[in-house]
């Protein structure tokens, strides 16, 4: 199943995992150590991660090998700026509008 990318942000854990990776690539347990919860649990936020397409899993030796893609996030920018346009649109236009009325607030009062 071919998860999306705000799927895998919803969850804190998994908001810090990705943390965690964009500031080194961490082995399956390094990610694990940093958490109060079971391993199963990480690797199933791992998986999901994976499936998102925010991280990779690389075999090295013994070792797996979680390795932060975060071009995906792009999606979420995309997504949101558009309604920090809308608001910024919103907020301006509320601005003038309360400019307006202090204005004619002070030519009623001079």
């Amino acid at each position: 199943m071919r998860r999306d990318v705000f799927q895998a942000i919803a969850d804190p854990t998994r908001r810090t995992i990705l943390s965690l990776l964009a500031a080194q690539t961490l082995t399956l347990n390094a990610v694990a150590e940093n958490f109060n919860i079971s391993r199963p649990a990480i690797s199933k936020h791992i998986k999901i991660l994976n499936e998102c397409g925010l991280i990779e899993i690389e075999d090295k030796g013994r070792e797996r090998y979680c390795i932060a893609k975060l071009e995906k996030l792009n999606e979420v920018s995309q997504w949101i700026e558009q309604y920090k346009q809308f608001w910024e649109n919103k907020l301006d236009a509320l601005e003038t509008y309360l400019e307006k009325l202090q204005k004619d607030n002070d030519e009623h009062n001079s």
